[in-house]
């Protein structure tokens, strides 16, 4: 999506280890009406698949979330990192290895959220070795649900994440795809 790549040109920074920064208008300040074009062209690129629910991971995911969600007409949930005492009853868990925090956890979705009868479209900011990705979909898979597919704003193409989440029959959407990332030259994305 040219809109967004000419954004990351823009605005984000690469950092040392691979790490993008794009905190100025996708995961720490949130650029609303570039997050609702996001959530348009998801829309766009997934329509007509019935989907009746967008799950995400907390923090970043959330916001995209909530941005794609009036296009479909669905609730968002997310995954938190953590029970909280506001979780009451049964709940779905799968433990998740971060690239960027460098932890692992547990992430959590109430069970009255997810059920067999909902088509879940995945959204997400970042996909790189696939770890957050793989546990939303271990949490849609635990509750009976269909995964229709993921849609990742910014994609770390020369990393696994992307082959694994296709290898498990996953329909993948990315907005962005970066082919390779370099402190002194910048980026560069996958031609299509």
């Amino acid at each position: 999506m040219k809109l967004l790549e000419d954004r990351i040109v823009k605005d984000g920074i690469v950092g040392a280890g691979n790490v993008l920064k794009v905190d100025c208008f996708l995961n720490h300040q949130i650029d609303v009406a570039l997050i609702s074009e996001l959530g348009k062209e998801f829309y766009r690129r997934f329509q007509g698949e019935g989907i009746n629910k967008i799950l995400t991971i907390e923090a970043s995911g959330i916001g995209i979330a909530c941005l794609t969600a009036p296009y479909f007409n669905v609730p968002v949930v997310f995954a938190k990192k953590s029970k909280t005492k506001n979780i009451a009853g049964d709940v779905y868990v799968s433990k998740v290895t971060s690239f960027t925090h460098g932890t692992t956890h547990d992430i959590i979705v109430s069970k009255k959220f997810l059920n067999k009868n909902d088509r879940v479209l995945i959204i997400d900011d970042f996909l790189a070795r696939g770890q957050a990705l793989l546990g939303l979909i271990d949490l849609v898979e635990a509750a009976g649900a269909t995964v229709v597919g993921a849609g990742i704003v910014i994609e770390k193409s020369w990393q696994e994440g992307a082959k694994l989440i296709r290898e498990r029959g996953i329909r993948l959407e990315s907005l962005a795809r970066i082919a390779s990332m370099d402190v002194d030259t910048g980026v560069t994305f996958v031609k299509d």
